[in-house]
């Protein structure tokens, strides 16, 4: 079984003590692909460094809504930089995290969506996909996404919407992440909408070292919980985990260009 996780924090200080061990042992359990997503300007090197030193990781570089307050005008002036920078380079593929995230009153609306729409009209520049954050907000995100009308698409992370919200993504192009929050026994609203979709619209992935699977309750999560979260997953439409596994992995490799 190969696996791809689509979207982790392996640049994380949590993997600090032992991100060597825990890349092998991902690799060894048929992990093949990690996608490591930045989240600030300060991050943005970690992140290159990480994937840049290791097989079979990939980058993507972005501002998350979370640390809105963290983020300054110019650091989209940077982006478009560190975008220019590694253009041509295989590991960069995706400009994320970015996104909405109006679970958060101290998060100003009006900044999160000036920030998210500059950064989908760089990505439409440098013909990348985006890589999404959206809690509270898939209307709007939609609706920027909608007016962009971006070549490549990209990944809504840790979809938790409505079926209605995730078929406006899906008609624009866009996977849907499923990772951890999906194996809880709680999340039975979440399951209902997973197995109503259809499967070439989702990607795998554990957003380690947050997000942990149901049997992680309070612990790191890790690319190595992927193979166990596929299995829980591939139980909801009724498929072998490799049949899941095949089917993932094929989706995010057309999303990226990757050959099979």
């Amino acid at each position: 079984m190969r696996l791809i996780d689509s979207h982790c924090h392996l640049d994380f200080p949590a993997f600090d003590q032992d991100l060597a061990a825990v890349i092998a042992h991902s690799h060894a359990l048929g992990v093949e692909k990690m996608i490591v997503v930045g989240v600030t300007r300060q991050h943005w090197s970690r992140v290159w460094d990480t994937v840049n030193n290791n097989a079979g990781l990939y980058g993507a570089f972005g501002l998350h809504p979370y640390f809105l307050t963290e983020h300054q005008d110019r650091d989209l002036q940077f982006l478009v930089e560190q975008l220019s920078l590694y253009r041509d380079h295989p590991k960069l593929c995706a400009v994320g995290e970015i996104g909405l995230d109006f679970l958060l009153p101290e998060l100003d609306p009006k900044q999160q969506i000036h920030l998210f729409a500059q950064q989908v009209a760089i990505a439409a520049e440098f013909h990348l996909p985006v890589i999404i954050h959206a809690r509270r907000a898939n209307a709007q995100v939609t609706a920027i996404l909608k007016k962009a009308k971006l070549a490549r698409a990209g990944i809504i992370h840790a979809f938790s919407g409505s079926y209605e919200e995730a078929m406006e993504y899906i008609k624009l192009g866009f996977l849907l992440g499923f990772g951890g929050a999906a194996t809880w026994p709680r999340a039975t609203r979440l399951q209902s909408v997973l197995k109503r979709l259809p499967i070439d619209s989702i990607a795998l992935e554990t957003d380690s070292p947050d997000m942990p699977p149901a049997w992680l309750a309070g612990q790191r999560n890790s690319p190595e919980q992927l193979p166990s979260i596929c299995a829980h997953l591939a139980d909801i439409y009724g498929l072998s985990s490799s049949e899941f596994a095949a089917q993932t992995r094929t989706n995010v490799q057309r999303l990226f260009g990757w050959s099979a």
